[in-house]
């Protein structure tokens, strides 16, 4: 079986915190995983894969605040 990890995990190996994965999966920066139901809670589970993917694209993301056009 594949290990698979929770947003957390994925934060800490991503070396982001988990407020700034969870701002990039809300904003849909990138391809997120898919909600997965477990133990009647909806969660998001991370596979090696999705990880290395989430990597590149971040680093394709401008870091710092962004300015708002007025």
């Amino acid at each position: 079986m594949r290990r698979q990890y929770s947003t957390r995990e994925a934060a800490k190996k991503l070396n982001v915190s988990l407020i700034t994965l969870q701002r990039h999966v809300a904003a849909k920066t990138f391809t997120i995983p898919a909600l997965q139901a477990v133990g009647g809670v909806r969660v998001r589970l991370w596979s090696e894969s999705d990880i290395k993917r989430t990597r590149t694209e971040l680093a394709k993301v401008k870091r710092g605040r962004k300015k708002k056009e007025t």
